[in-house]
C-alpha cells in the first residue's frame, strides 16, 4: 500500500553501535533485545556477532557497485505497479515511485527490478476477444472431449482456411547491428504494407490423412464452400478416412449457411459442434505457421502469385508425417489448458 512506502530504508550501524552491540553480546543481553536498542532486526545482531568470531572484526566487508537507491518496500511497489498496469513503461513507473516515496530513479532502475522479480517486456500474446458465453461453450467442449482417445481423434478432419501474402511480415526476425546502423540496407527488413498480392488456401489433415492444399478464388460464400471445397475435396478425404470419420470446420458463416448444412446432411457427414472463436483448439492453425514459415524459406524472389501457390502446395505435402501426429496428441493438452483456464485463453 502507499503507507507502507513511507516507511524509511533500513538502518545501518555505525561503528559506535557496533561497540555497543558486542559490549552488551559479552555482558548477556539477547540479539533481539539488542537489536531493539538500536533499532535494528536481531539479524542484523546476529551477523555483526558471527563476523566478529569468524574474523575478529566488527567492519563491514567492502561493497563493490554503486548503493542501491530502492528500498525494499519500494521494489514491491514497483512490481506491484507493473502487474496492476502490465502495459505500463518504465518511465510510467519511474513517475508513480516519485509520486509515491519521493525517490527519484532512472529507467534502468526501474527495469533492474522488474528484472530481478523475473518480470519481461514481451509482445502480448494476440486472441480474440471472448464473452463470458464463448468461455462457458469453450470449457463445455473441453470438458466433453477430454477423455477422448488418440483414436477418436484420428477420426476428425480439421479444416481451415487461411490467406497466404507475397510479403511475408515476420515479427520475431531480429538483426544484429551495430549503433547508427538503422537504416543500413544490411539490417532494413523491406515489407510491401499492401502484401504484394495474397492468395487463400484451404485445407485439412487427419492422423493419417492430408487433403491437397486448395486455392479459393475471390470470397467464399456458402455455395463456393459447398461446390469448391466440400464436394471435390471434403468428401473424397472423408471417404478415404472411412467410416466414422468426422469433419471438423469453424463457426465462419459461408461454413454455416443453410445450403451448406443441408448438403452435409444428404451426404451423411458428421460434423463436429465447435466453439466460436476457438483457433486455440484447432491444430490446423500451427500447421498455418509451419507451412508460412517453409514458404518463406523456399519462395524465390521475385516471385509471382501463381508461382507462391505451387510452393504452398509442395510445401503443404512435404510437411512430415510426424507432425501431423503431434498435433493430433496434442488435443487432449488443448483441451485440459482450456480447462484450467475457465475456458479463457490458452498457450496454443
Amino acid at each position: 500500500s502507499d503507507g507502507v512506502l513511507t516507511m524509511p530504508p533500513r538502518r545501518r550501524l555505525s561503528d559506535a553501535d557496533r561497540g555497543r552491540a558486542l559490549g552488551w553480546l559479552q555482558e548477556g543481553v539477547a540479539l533481539r533485545e539488542v537489536g531493539n536498542r538500536l533499532g535494528v532486526t536481531h539479524s542484523v545482531i546476529q551477523r555483526l556477532r558471527d563476523r566478529f568470531n569468524n574474523t575478529g572484526s566488527v567492519q563491514e566487508p567492502r561493497r563493490s557497485g554503486r548503493p542501491r537507491l530502492t528500498t525494499r518496500r519500494q521494489d514491491h511497489f514497483v512490481v506491484l505497479s507493473s502487474l496492476r498496469s502490465r502495459t505500463a513503461t518504465a518511465n510510467t513507473l519511474r513517475g508513480q515511485l516519485r509520486a509515491a516515496s519521493n525517490i527519484t530513479v532512472s529507467d534502468q532502475t526501474i527495469r533492474n527490478r522488474l528484472h530481478e522479480a523475473n518480470l519481461r517486456s514481451r509482445r502480448p500474446a494476440v486472441h480474440p476477444p471472448l464473452t463470458p458465453a464463448h468461455r462457458a461453450a469453450r470449457l463445455t467442449w473441453a470438458r466433453r472431449h477430454l477423455a477422448w482417445t488418440r483414436q477418436q481423434w484420428s477420426r476428425v478432419l480439421f479444416t481451415d482456411e487461411s490467406r497466404f501474402t507475397m510479403s511475408f511480415n515476420d515479427g520475431r526476425i531480429r538483426v544484429w547491428r551495430r549503433p547508427g546502423e538503422r537504416f543500413n540496407d544490411a539490417v532494413v527488413r523491406e515489407h510491401d504494407h499492401f502484401g504484394g498480392g495474397s492468395v487463400m488456401m484451404w485445407g485439412g489433415f487427419a492422423l493419417h490423412h492430408r487433403t491437397p492444399l486448395h486455392q479459393i478464388h475471390g470470397n467464399l460464400n456458402g455455395v463456393g464452400y459447398r461446390d469448391d471445397v466440400l464436394r471435390p475435396v471434403v468428401l473424397p478425404a472423408l471417404r478415404a478416412m472411412g467410416q466414422g470419420a468426422i469433419l471438423q470446420d469453424d463457426n465462419a458463416r459461408p461454413h454455416r449457411a443453410r445450403i451448406v448444412n443441408d448438403f452435409l446432411q444428404q451426404q451423411q457427414v458428421t460434423r463436429m459442434d465447435w466453439p466460436a472463436l476457438s483457433p486455440d483448439l484447432n491444430p490446423i492453425e500451427h500447421l498455418w505457421d509451419v507451412l508460412g514459415r517453409h514458404t518463406r524459406e523456399h519462395l524465390p524472389p521475385n516471385a509471382n502469385l501463381a508461382r507462391l501457390v505451387l510452393v504452398l502446395q509442395q510445401e503443404w505435402l512435404d510437411i512430415p508425417q510426424n507432425v501431423l501426429h503431434n498435433l493430433i496428441r496434442s488435443m487432449r493438452q488443448r483441451c485440459l489448458d482450456c480447462i484450467n483456464a475457465n475456458g479463457g485463453h490458452t498457450r496454443f
